[in-house]
This record gives structure tokens, C-alpha cells and sequence, in this order.
């Protein structure tokens, strides 16, 4: 088995390793969520921190993990008769982002349930994660019955299966830990809370950092087994620090005046709830254990905010994670310790996980420990503060500056709720809640044969399957006689995500600043629905000469709303090419994911110039989509009191429906999610 990549080589990351750390010190701290962009290390520094995890004493033979001293009374593989244990090492189990649900709790046999009364129960990811660490990489991809799951379980510290009526409980407490491209999407608020501490990463641009990144990841593929051995004397030290900060957190003390700097943070900051106020609490405690301490100092609370609090503070999906430094400083002074400095307090303590191997590292290479010396700086100071500024990833980047032809950005007009847009009939694609579809999770419409492992029993259509057959198999008692062939899935209907695509009219006829913000704020606030609804987005647009796809399909509604503040307008309308744009990308997504419906939204006022008849060439662009079955809506941008009810013509060639930009709004006309359907209807008839 190859080695795992040493904790203590990795370089720099000093936010990251820190909140590693601290949860490995206090696991009560809750998790950490690693945002970030990639190829920065995020899973190589969570798969290291696996191998400096303690063991854990665990009942022998338990398939449940359970403590020699205090064993779970629940556990089905107990009770446990009262023996020493055996030690093993910390599990880092990883849950992958398409696993069943099945996978991820545990499978019960419904056949054996149903006919034998036995409760055969074969354990999931959250049993083997028990006591451990639970590893998501991903995680803002997850599905969201997992994502439910695995919120029972954290809150509750135990996993449930239930399957019509025969339930099976076990203890599952570990430690969360997620990592992420925010690029591919955000997470669902109720996740991202769960998560006690969250860490931007991102790569350093200090070129003597980035060389010695190479040049110890390249020694570790050439040798794994050596280089990890290079390390083994850094590790062993961090090891057995973490140990004696473990030994030492249930002393340190959490003073008032502690306790009234976080809730004023917490308070000034306006966080939700007071899940904030816990987890600072806690963290701050391991702070202090970490550096030796017995008491918690403003130091510690700081840090705690700075880790804590940053993806707490957002309000909508397009909010960036972050916190006000200034600010922060200002609460904390202002509700400061009025006691006397703590005479143990060291005014210089070395916060690092262990003394490093001298100014060389092992490797030769500079900054011998996780940092270069052996310590951990705070947040934000460390050597590749530089890469985690807010430089960010392209699309955060300033809009190049307007050329020839064209008018710079216009700001949105505010978003505002929309009416619900579906996609007509009953589609088969990834849980959503948008579309109707046949899901896993829904109300229950019939039952058929299962194909494969039955997941949700039909019982009714069970027991009817197998009522003829009783007397011939020999049915003497109450119980039912049951064969594999009596048992019937349920079938359910529930919600799908689609892929909403956006065609926007960047053209000069849509230039005026006032009606532009408007514009762009309508389609702000279908990008929000589409959030909420769990679609994938992506952005056409159209203007001068051409059509571009600002951003392909993705799950980053975020992304699209960035790359829709930056877009200049100006030039000619080549309405036929943004169909025509729009055609070709939804035929490759049609090929790459074929379950997931789509849904055209184009955003114009109908009008295009270009070319010979450029009116009819976009009605035949428009019969494209039209022929492939793609559903549809116009949203009409035209504005005075002469209206030439072009998009209105759009409409009819793409088979859809047009609306205006008041329409849009959720508390105007009623019925339009009817309209699209009837309009869909008439066209199939």
C-alpha cells in the first residue's frame, strides 16, 4: 500500500492545515468545509490528516465501531458484553458524490424482513465513518436526498433506516469534512452551516512556493515510501502534539469575557442562529489547548471568527464568503478582557503543529514544518496570503474595458421572486424542483417489478403479488409467505433540475441603461430561481457579428450571475446566431447527460439586423429547437407605447411561450407555468 502524502510536507496552506488541525484536536468543533480552486491540494491535505488521527479502541468483531467503555445499547450487532478492546487506526471514509442511498446508510433486506421477522442489516458509509472522519470530495455536487441524510446523521449523531415500518439505528459521529470548486456551485445553506469551520484555498503566486510544491510532489510520485520516511520524524512530532492538546483541552478554560467577545462577533456580524456562537466557543478552546494554554485569550476568539464565521455571513447565493477584518477588530476591542494579562501567556508563542526539521526541511528545500518553521500564522498572514487575496478566479476579474461599438457594463436592476417556469411532461432526471418527474423521493403513483436492488417497497402490491400463491407454498401460520418475485418497487414522482439555458440580446436595441439594468435583473432572478431549484445554467449571448457561450452549462449559478454583470452591450443583433449558438450547446448536452431536460430562455425584444432577411433566419433557427422538442420562453424586453410584438413571432417559431418583463414577476398575471404547458401541448396535438 503506497504511502499517504506526509501532513507536514505540504506547503503552505496555513489556513487550511490550521482548521485541520484544531478539528483533530477537538472533533466537537464540527468539520471543515475547504472551498477552493483546483489543483490547491484541498484532498491530499484531508487524506493526510487521516495517518495523525489517534486510534480508537473499538468492541471487537463490531461492524459499528463501538467504544470498549461505553458502547452504543442500540447497536445491531450488541450488546456487547463487557471486554477489552482493540485498537485500530482512524478511519477517513469517502463518500462519493454519485453513491446510492443504500451506500451511504446501509441496506436491509426487505425480503428476509417481511418474511422471517430478521432485521439483516448491512452497515453503509456513515457506520464505517463512526468515530472517524467522513470525507466528501465535492461536496457541493452531492445529491440532495444524500445531502439530507448525512444532515440527520450529523445533527443527531446517529443513522436511521427505515424501510415500511422495519427500522435499524446505529451511533454515527464523525468528522465532516468537505472540499469544493466553488465554480461548479454552492452549497444548500442548510449543509454549508453544518460545516463548523470553512478555509478559501487557493494557489500561491510566489514563485520559490511554487517551486518547492513541484519538487516535493514530484519526489513523493517517484518515491512515495521514502519520501513519506523523509518525513516520518516531523509527523511522529505533530502526532504527539495533537495528542497532548487532546489531553489538555478539557482544561482550558472559556471565560466571560471570552464568551461575551464571541457573542458580540457573532451579534455584530449578524449571523443565523446561534450555531455560529457554539462552534467559535469550541474552537477557540482548542486554539488555546493547541497553543499550550489553559485560558482562552482575544487571539484565540479572532482566529475562531476568521474561520468560523466567513460562510455564515451570506445572504444570497451570489454573496462571496468573507468578513470584515476592520470590523472585527472594532468588536473585539470594544468588548475586550478587561482582566490582567494572563502572567503564563507567552507574547510570542509558537502556534505551530511541531518543531520542524531545521530552515531546510528534509527535502533540502526551504521552511522545514507545514510552514516553513515549524508554526502556523493567522489567517490571511501566511506565506501564500498573496494567493488567498481577493484576486479570485477569472470571472470575479473587473470587465475588460468596452471597445469600439460597444457601452460598458450597466448594473442589474434588484432581482426579485419569479414565476416558476417547468418544462412539460414527466422527465426521469436528477432530483430537482423544478419539472414533474419519476425520482427515488416523492408521492408514491404505483409499483412495477424492481430492476436490480429494491430500494422502496410497494407493500400493498406486494402482499397482492403474493396473496394467490399462499396455500400452494404451504402457508400453515400468520405469517405471509413471500418469494424474491412478489416483491414490487414503489414508483414515485417528485421534482427534476434542468438545464436552463439563457439566450441574451446584448445588441445595441437593448443599450439603454435603464431598460438594460431591467433586463438584467430579470434574468438575476431566474438565475436565483435556478438556484433554488437545483438546475444547471449556462449563457448565450449575442451582439455585433456574432453569438458567444459566456459560460457553459454548469451547476454555478454564481459564476453566470458574475459573468452577467460584466456584459457590455453595443453593436448589431444576430438573433439567428444566438439561436443557432444556443442549438449546438444544447445538442452536446444532450448527448452528455440526456436525462436532464432543458429549458430555452431567450431574452430579447425580437428585433435582428444582419444579413440578408435577417428575420426569417432567425425564425428558422428558432424551428430548430422547435423540432427537437425543446420547451421554451420569450421573454419580451420591447418597451413604448409602439410595440412591433416581434418576440411575440418568436415565440410562435420556437413553439413557446412569450411574456414581458412584468409578466415575470411572481405577483403579476397567474398561470403562466399553464401557458407553457398548454402551449406544449397544442403543439404535440
Amino acid at each position: 500500500m503506497t504511502s499517504p502524502y506526509p501532513f507536514t510536507a505540504i506547503v503552505g496552506m496555513d489556513d487550511l492545515r490550521l482548521a485541520l488541525l484544531l478539528n483533530a484536536v477537538s472533533p466537537a468543533v464540527g468539520g471543515v468545509l475547504v472551498r477552493g480552486e483546483k489543483g490547491t491540494a484541498k484532498s491530499t491535505a484531508v487524506r493526510a490528516l487521516a495517518a495523525l488521527m489517534p486510534d480508537v479502541d473499538v468492541v471487537a468483531g463490531c461492524r459499528f465501531s463501538c467504544a470498549p467503555g461505553a458502547p452504543d445499547p442500540g447497536c445491531p450487532d450488541g450488546p456487547h458484553e463487557a471486554a477489552p478492546g482493540t485498537a485500530r487506526p482512524a478511519r477517513m471514509v469517502e463518500l462519493p458524490v454519485g453513491a446510492s442511498e443504500d451506500r451511504l446508510v446501509g441496506a436491509l433486506d426487505i425480503e428476509r424482513a417481511l418474511a422471517e421477522g430478521v432485521k439483516a442489516f448491512e452497515p453503509g458509509l456513515l457506520a464505517d465513518a463512526h468515530r472517524g472522519i467522513l470525507y466528501v470530495d465535492e461536496v457541493n455536487l452531492l445529491h440532495d436526498h444524500l445531502v439530507d441524510l448525512l444532515l440527520d446523521a450529523a445533527a443527531m449523531g446517529a443513522s436511521y433506516v427505515e424501510r415500511e415500518g422495519v427500522s435499524v439505528r446505529h451511533a454515527a459521529r464523525f468528522l465532516l469534512v468537505g472540499t469544493m470548486n466553488p465554480e461548479e456551485g454552492e452549497l444548500r445553506p442548510q449543509l454549508l452551516d453544518r460545516f463548523g469551520l470553512t478555509v478559501e484555498v487557493a494557489a500561491s503566486r510566489e514563485p520559490e512556493q511554487r517551486v518547492e510544491v513541484v519538487r516535493r510532489r514530484l519526489a513523493y510520485d517517484d518515491d512515495a515510501d521514502g519520501f513519506a520516511a523523509r518525513w516520518a520524524d516531523e509527523e511522529s512530532s505533530l502526532r504527539e502534539r495533537i495528542a497532548a492538546a487532546r489531553a489538555l483541552l478539557p482544561q482550558v478554560e472559556l471565560g466571560d469575557a471570552a464568551l461575551r467577545q464571541i457573542a458580540a462577533t457573532c451579534a455584530a456580524f449578524e449571523v443565523d442562529g446561534m450555531r455560529a456562537d457554539i462552534v467559535m466557543a469550541r474552537a477557540a478552546t482548542a486554539l488555546a489547548a493547541w497553543a499550550g494554554r489553559t485560558n482562552v485569550l482575544e487571539e484565540d476568539v479572532r482566529q475562531s471568527a476568521l474561520l468560523a464565521l466567513p460562510h455564515r455571513r451570506r445572504r444570497n447565493p451570489f454573496d462571496a464568503p468573507g468578513l470584515d477584518e476592520d470590523r472585527l477588530d472594532q468588536t473585539l476591542e470594544q468588548f475586550g478582557a478587561d482582566d490582567e494579562p494572563d502572567p503564563d501567556h507567552d507574547p510570542d508563542p509558537d502556534p505551530g503543529p511541531g518543531p520542524g526539521p531545521g530552515p531546510d526541511g528534509p527535502d533540502g528545500g526551504p521552511g522545514g514544518g507545514p510552514d516553513g518553521d515549524g508554526g502556523i500564522p493567522p489567517q490571511g498572514q501566511g506565506p501564500d496570503a498573496d494567493a488567498a487575496s481577493p484576486t479570485g478566479p477569472p470571472e470575479s476579474q473587473p470587465a475588460r474595458a468596452p471597445g469600439a461599438g460597444e457601452q460598458s457594463a450597466v448594473r442589474s436592476a434588484e432581482p426579485f421572486r419569479t414565476k416558476m417556469l417547468s418544462v412539460p411532461g414527466l422527465g426521469e432526471g436528477a432530483a430537482g424542483r423544478r419539472s414533474r418527474a419519476r425520482t427515488e423521493h416523492g408521492r408514491t403513483t404505483g409499483a412495477r417489478r424492481p430492476r436490480g436492488a429494491l430500494t422502496k417497497l410497494h407493500l400493498a402490491a406486494t402482499v397482492q403479488a403474493a396473496a394467490p400463491h399462499q396455500r400452494v407454498r404451504g402457508r400453515a401460520g400468520a405469517g405471509l409467505v413471500l418469494r424474491r418475485d412478489d416483491l414490487r418497487q414503489a414508483t414515485r414522482e417528485g421534482r427534476e433540475g434542468n438545464l436552463v439555458l439563457f439566450v441574451v440580446d446584448a445588441s445595441g436595441s437593448m443599450a439603454a441603461r435603464q431598460r438594460m439594468g431591467a433586463v438584467k435583473g430579470a434574468v438575476l432572478s431566474l438565475l436565483l430561481d435556478a438556484y433554488q431549484r437545483r438546475d444547471k445554467v449556462g449563457l448565450v449571448t449575442f451582439r455585433g457579428a456574432a453569438a458567444e457561450v459566456a459560460l457553459p452549462p454548469t451547476s454555478s449559478v454564481d459564476a453566470a450571475a458574475t459573468r452577467l454583470e460584466q456584459l457590455p452591450t453595443g453593436g448589431r443583433t444576430p438573433l439567428s446566431a444566438g439561436l443557432l449558438k444556443a442549438h449546438d450547446v444544447l445538442r452536446v448536452e444532450r448527448l452528455r447527460d440526456p436525462s436532464r431536460r432543458p429549458l430555452l430562455v431567450v431574452v430579447t425584444d425580437g428585433r435582428a439586423t444582419g444579413g440578408p432577411d435577417p428575420v426569417a433566419l432567425a425564425g428558422r433557427a428558432a424551428r430548430l429547437h422547435a423540432a427537437d422538442g425543446t420547451a421554451s420562453v420569450v421573454v419580451d424586453c420591447e418597451t413604448g407605447p409602439v410595440r412591433l410584438g416581434l418576440a411575440g413571432r418568436l415565440a410562435a417559431d420556437l413553439s413557446g411561450t412569450a411574456i414581458t418583463l412584468d409578466e415575470l414577476r411572481a405577483d403579476s398575471i397567474a398561470g403562466l407555468v399553464r401557458d407553457v404547458q398548454a402551449t406544449t401541448t397544442r403543439r404535440a396535438a
